[in-house]
């Protein structure tokens, strides 16, 4: 009954209403005569023959009247067992009992309980044609009706007819206005509240700093804050409790230190909610100190508290101090819930500890605890950072399974999932499927297609996004920028950058430069890349330098990868990947005394370059694979079979790309030195361990060297597999000795 609604006792309502025959109701019987025509409710729903009750069978009630269905009405709902309410309520008419003004509330209340307006609506229509729509009362308790559903204009228009509004309804519209975010609305019916002989309390003040900072307007919620505090309302553990997450999130350190002194000399320290606020301050504040220092001074630790340490822990990157509390609390007997591993699991999930995320759903399910709509959205993109698709599709059917899948925010991290697992196709298929969508839905979908190099596909769900109704922000525009730079559509590139100023008042950020030297990169246009650069609005930042230097490096251009270079070792001296491409720069002219140079400013700082790493899943494990590593059990095996695809190769007259190896030694150590890449010795186990003919996933954290593309894409038409591989720049799919990139990356 709670999840749909009906109207259950509408259907008795052409008997009950001639049950009132003398002629002094036959004025009221014709009004409710021509209600029942107009709002068809003869063909309503009839609920009562479905739903148990302690006096379903009202035939066995002596002599049933108003006082009697009046109380059990009332008894309900003071039990909130709004359903029963409801069902008692459609017997009292059943048996020509109208509603008066002292049920009408009750009832009223039963269906704001269950939010059912359509039912709502309905008996207010009934108050109307019976009179009774005139009592305070009964007003009232319309007016909170329609803003439990979400109806805030029905509200305010219930509320005006009002003779004298009292402080429950004045602060639940202003409370209303405010949760909904219409900061002009609460202001103005603010600044009315004496006029209308109206003196707000402390629940008045609550629900607008509550409302404003569940908005979003977290500035609105401070200032209410401080003006309760001036009118001489002393704030309680809610009041403390919701400024705090507003303070929080604008990062006003000093107001919260103010707020924490306050809170100390009032005593309210011990409040479990206040103490929970305070430590979720502190740790958006990035203070962590203060933040554990806060917990620990805590009389009574309850689970609210050790999650914001652990979100807070997290949240500042100690995803390995948060694991650690996490499990400490664990081996204490903490009950922990869903909140508690749903934030640990999108802690390890952010911040690149992804076979931990997958474990620790995994024992979440084990201990008893059910995953809700927000745990899938933040394991899933773990399943996608490791292409771990099996996880990733046992996450989905396991939101088929909980009926969840039709959230919006489930259904555009199965997108992404599906994406950066290669399967472009499944990724499309969940969005067609998606009840509703939100500009996060369609940005997801062009970023796959993106990532996929499809542009023309990732162009047309941008068009098909506009057509829709829905307006594309500064990430549509970074999604299909990206899209043309992966395609080499460099006019359209143009198109678009200029289009989203001019037609959508979208100005600019860095990442649509960088997008755009990307663009002209990789088609070749170094120097009107630079020049962009030189005439940007303002300073370019690593990701725009990062993607001429990237540039620089596919067409070996010294000079203007050496002004990248300087840039990039100002604005990031310890990336150890800048040094490296300069490097390789270098070496691709065989100019090895700068390279040696290079070298040693890296081994000055301490630097290291970033081993190349592969991931691939197999039979649901996930394995790690590094360049030079010969630790894995079957690197054996695989050093074999590299070896027979290399003798393959070479007879069918290809050879080792032996200019992909940056290194001043012999043409044969440079062939071995080929061999020890990541990508190619994942792709190898993979074709150790499965099925032939089954497709292949692999994952790399460095960009694919030309050599290794070459090999996979033997690879794929002499093993007859399908094989995907994403690096740290897009997907490439590899099938019949040809990639979906057009060796275009």
């Amino acid at each position: 009954m709670h999840g749909k609604e009906v109207l259950p006792f509408f259907p008795h309502l052409r008997r009950s209403f001639f049950y009132l025959n003398p002629p002094t109701y036959l004025s009221l019987n014709r009004q409710r005569h021509a209600f029942i025509l107009k709002y068809g409710i003869s063909t309503a729903t009839n609920l009562t023959t479905n739903l148990p009750s302690p006096c379903a069978n009202h035939h066995s009630v002596p002599d049933p009247n108003v006082l009697y269905f009046s109380t059990r009405i009332y008894e309900f709902t003071k039990l909130n067992n709004f359903g029963q309410a409801i069902v008692i309520s459609s017997q009292m008419l059943s048996q020509g009992l109208m509603f008066d003004t002292h049920v009408l509330p009750s009832v009223i209340k039963a269906c704001t309980g269950l939010c059912f307006l359509k039912t709502g609506k309905l008996v207010h229509c009934l108050a109307s044609v019976s009179g009774f729509d005139s009592d305070s009362r009964v007003l009232s308790s319309l007016v909170h009706m329609y803003l439990k559903c979400n109806r805030i204009n029905d509200a305010h228009k219930v509320f005006d007819r009002l003779p004298q509004p009292d402080v429950v309804a004045y602060s639940a519209l202003l409370s209303g206005y405010a949760r909904m975010g219409r900061v002009k609305e609460t202001k103005e019916l603010f600044s009315k509240r004496r006029d209308e002989g109206v003196e707000l309390n402390l629940v008045s003040w609550n629900g607008m700093i509550t409302g404003f900072n569940h908005s979003g307007h977290h500035l609105e919620a401070v200032i209410m804050f401080q003006k309760m505090h001036s009118e001489g309302f002393k704030p309680d553990g809610t009041s403390i409790s919701s400024v705090l997450s507003a303070v929080g999130d604008l990062e006003m350190l000093n107001m919260g230190f103010q707020i924490h002194g306050y809170l100390i000399r009032k005593g309210l320290g011990p409040d479990k909610c206040v103490a929970s606020a305070l430590i979720d301050m502190y740790g958006k504040c990035a203070c962590t100190f203060e933040m554990s220092q806060a917990f620990d001074e805590m009389h009574q630790v309850d689970i609210g508290a050790c999650n914001a340490l652990v979100m807070g822990l997290s949240r500042n990157g100690l995803v390995d101090n948060a694991l650690k509390v996490f499990r400490q609390f664990k081996g204490q007997g903490m009950e922990l819930n869903v909140v508690s591993w749903t934030s640990i699991i999108a802690s390890c999930s952010q911040n690149g500890k992804d076979i931990e995320a997958l474990e620790l759903f995994r024992e979440m399910q084990v201990v008893g605890i059910k995953p809700n709509s927000v745990t899938i959205p933040c394991l899933l993109p773990a399943c996608g950072n490791i292409a771990a698709l099996m996880h990733g599709k046992a996450a989905h059917c396991f939101s088929l399974k909980g009926g969840i899948s039709s959230n919006v925010y489930v259904g555009s991290a199965l997108i992404d999932m599906y994406a950066k697992c290669g399967r472009i196709q499944l990724s499309r298929l969940c969005f067609d499927m998606m009840p509703t969508r939100n500009l996060v839905s369609w940005n997801a979908l062009m970023a796959g297609y993106a990532m996929h190099g499809k542009a023309n596909e990732a162009v047309n769900i941008f068009q098909w996004m506009q057509r829709s109704g829905q307006k594309p922000d500064f990430v549509s525009f970074i999604c299909v920028l990206s899209a043309c730079s992966q395609g080499g559509l460099t006019d359209e590139g143009w198109y678009y950058f200029h289009s989203m100023s001019k037609d959508y008042g979208i100005e600019a950020r860095l990442e649509h430069y960088a997008c755009m030297v990307n663009l002209l990169g990789r088609a070749g246009r170094l120097q009107e890349g630079y020049t962009m650069i030189q005439q940007m609005p303002f300073k370019p930042d690593a990701c725009v330098w990062g993607a001429l230097l990237s540039s620089c490096r596919v067409y070996n251009h010294v000079s203007l990868g050496e002004i990248a270079a300087k840039e990039l070792f100002e604005l990031e001296p310890r990336n150890p990947g800048n040094y490296i491409l300069l490097s390789n720069i270098y070496a691709s002219k065989a100019m090895w005394t700068e390279v040696h140079t290079v070298r040693t400013m890296m081994n000055s700082k301490g630097l290291r370059k970033n081993p190349g790493c592969s991931w691939i899943e197999i039979k649901g494990k996930v394995h790690m694979l590094l360049a030079g590593d010969n630790s894995h059990s079957q690197m054996t095996q695989i050093i074999e079979k590299l070896a027979e695809l290399s003798m393959e190769m070479k007879k069918s007259g290809c050879f080792p790309d032996i200019d992909f190896v940056f290194q001043d030694v012999e043409e044969q150590d440079k062939e071995q030195i080929l061999c020890g890449h990541s990508e190619k010795l994942a792709v190898v186990l993979g074709l150790l361990n499965t099925s032939p003919g089954s497709p292949l996933q692999v994952i790399k954290n460095l960009r694919i060297c030309g050599d290794c593309h070459a090999v996979i894409k033997f690879i794929s038409s002499f093993e007859k597999r399908e094989i995907f591989v994403r690096d740290t720049n897009r997907f490439h799919h590899f099938k019949d000795g040809v990639c979906s990139c057009r060796d275009y990356w």
